[in-house]
């Protein structure tokens, strides 16, 4: 098991010493006056009035057709809560670090110094003609669907919000995998999932579009469902998707039956007992990071027959860095104005796929593995 204590601290060291993990550099060097007139004035005035002339070309005449923004406002990184944005800059760097170490994208990772849903909202539409897409990272919900649903219709290009979409494609491929292992139908599973927020309600619309119907969502007051009072926007959408009987009731009523347990909620929140209570083999993906909802060994003990967590240090890491970096690979390079849920769905599978013979100890493939980003980008077109 890593230690969490030892590799922070050596991360600090490691920030400081490099004063940030990313930076620009030249595609080509100005070494000459010649050079500086083809790259600069006067020659690029000549691609100036050809752009200005043909905007949709600026893809193949500047960065806009490999390059996308990391952009977040701080409200909701990792586990850490709304830290502002000069905290959220070492987790957009490193994102940026993912997209070009992984899939060649060029990614900007900007933070935004309003949590105003407004004025996030015109601050990427004024910046977004020098990107081939948008993606959208640790804003707090309910935020997060307005401003998404705002920049998708409102822009040419592609927008994600990766908390919602990237965690969703990766818990699909690693259910697909894990009914497999249990030998049970993937869309007959009965799914709990704990957390309604971002990650909760885009996982839920992912395994509805898929075709699960069995499934039931839990927040802090129990099981959504519809009708109950307090319902947000979110949440009411929510319930219309998700728990046909419309139950009522506890997160242990929730777990009586169940085949699946999706935590995205917060550290230590599921007990052994309610393991106990779910259907034999069952699958827990307890996400919460960098505290699961439940320990592994503690989730075996009970009977589970499948474990996933959010870390790196235990089998079956379901992390989103496994699908954002071939998304934009597939987006830019097919120029897709808008990722849908066939298109989500398709890398689902093609990532489930490269696990061929699925056991309780892998059910989906390593981030290094060099055929995942080629495997995701071929399903976006």
């Amino acid at each position: 098991m890593t230690d969490s204590h030892e590799i922070g601290e050596r991360s600090l060291a490691e920030h400081r010493r490099l004063r940030g993990t990313v930076e620009v550099t030249n595609k080509s060097a100005i070494t000459t006056a010649e050079d500086l007139s083809l790259y600069y004035t006067p020659g690029v005035g000549a691609v100036s009035a050809y752009l200005a002339e043909h905007p949709e070309a600026a893809r193949d005449y500047t960065m806009k057709g490999n390059t996308v923004a990391v952009i977040s406002d701080g409200s909701a990184v990792l586990g850490l809560g709304n830290i502002g944005p000069a905290g959220a800059a070492p987790v957009m760097e490193g994102k940026a670090m993912i997209f070009k170490s992984f899939a060649g994208v060029n990614a900007v990772p900007l933070v935004l110094g309003t949590q105003d849903t407004e004025e996030i909202i015109t601050a990427i539409k004024a910046i977004a003609p020098t990107f081939g897409g948008i993606n959208l990272e640790d804003i707090s919900a309910p935020r997060c669907f307005e401003i998404e649903k705002r920049l998708v219709n409102e822009l040419d290009i592609p927008v994600m919000h990766d908390d919602q979409h990237g965690t969703a494609i990766v818990v699909l491929a690693g259910l697909i995998n894990a009914a497999k292992v249990t030998g049970k139908d993937v869309r007959k599973l009965k799914v709990v999932l704990l957390g309604a927020g971002a990650a909760g309600a885009g996982t839920a619309a992912l395994l509805h579009a898929y075709g699960i119907a069995d499934i039931i969502a839990v927040d802090r007051t129990g099981i959504v469902f519809a009708g109950r009072e307090g319902l947000n926007d979110s949440k009411e959408l929510l319930a219309k998707i998700t728990n046909p009987a419309n139950r009522s009731g506890s997160l242990e009523d929730a777990l009586a039956g169940a085949d699946v347990l999706i935590g995205v909620s917060g550290a230590n929140l599921v007990t052994e007992e309610q393991i106990q209570r779910m259907n034999r083999d069952a699958i827990i993906f307890a996400l919460s990071n960098p505290v699961p909802e439940i320990m592994p060994d503690v989730a075996v003990r009970a009977g589970a027959a499948v474990v996933a967590t959010g870390r790196s240090d235990f089998p079956n890491q379901v992390n989103n860095a496994l699908v954002f970096p071939g998304i934009f690979r597939g987006a830019l390079d097919n120029g897709i104005r808008r990722i849908t849920d066939r298109m989500m769905i398709g890398a689902a599978e093609a990532l489930a796929a490269l696990v061929a013979e699925p056991t309780a100890e892998q059910i989906i493939p390593s981030i290094f593995d060099e055929r995942v980003v080629p495997a995701v980008a071929a399903a976006i077109r």
